[in-house]
């Protein structure tokens, strides 16, 4: 799966963008929140990459740090919202900004956000408040970081998630076990060893 790109920035045309890598144009789509801070056209550009791989089509999505790709793939697992519907969220408003309006179970100003209806924001509250608190302090709202290291507490999170764990109990035991410093690895394995206690 393709993770991360740099190359030349040949097209910006929302939600579409084009990155000239090595002499391949690779052709992504973007929210805008990511559009805005991107280089002009001609200039080289670097991006985190979403990849999505169906029978009939593959879709690439192009985020501008690590923490935005995370926060695209947290909304993609909630019920009902598709790869248009995220981009539209993150087009809408920032990470922080996002975090903040579910953390606080803001429904209204979710509700605001193109395509999101009641219902739907009451969901995003409900499957993204345990996920989204996990995650490490978010940079200040406008920062660039340029590529964060992957988070260990949502490795363990994913981790236990793919294991068959729902997200929230998967969250509350990585939370129960995480400690300053500690891997992936060590903070899955101590959260398995507490589920058979």
């Amino acid at each position: 799966m393709i993770g991360w790109l740099k190359g030349v920035l040949r097209e910006k045309r929302p939600p579409r963008l084009l990155l000239d890598v090595q002499g391949v144009g690779y052709e992504l789509e973007a929210p805008m929140t990511t559009f805005y801070r991107l280089p002009a056209a001609g200039e080289s550009a670097a991006v985190f990459v979403h990849e999505v791989l169906r029978e009939d089509s593959r879709a690439l999505y192009a985020f501008i740090t690590s923490r935005d790709r995370d926060v695209f793939r947290l909304l993609l697992r909630v019920n009902g919202v598709g790869a248009r519907l995220a981009l539209a969220v993150m087009s809408g408003m920032d990470h922080a900004t996002l975090a903040q309006c579910v953390l606080q179970g803001d429904i209204a100003g979710l509700s605001r956000l193109p395509g999101i209806g009641r219902k739907t924001a009451e969901r995003l509250v409900l499957d993204l408040r345990d996920r989204l608190a996990v995650l490490p302090p978010l940079e200040p709202s406008g920062a660039v970081s340029p590529a964060p290291p992957p988070d260990a507490v949502s490795e363990a999170v994913d981790a236990l998630v793919s294991l068959g764990l729902k997200p929230a109990e998967a969250s509350r035991r990585v939370r129960a076990v995480h400690s300053e410093g500690a891997e992936a690895e060590e903070m899955i394995r101590r959260a398995l060893q507490s589920m058979v206690k």
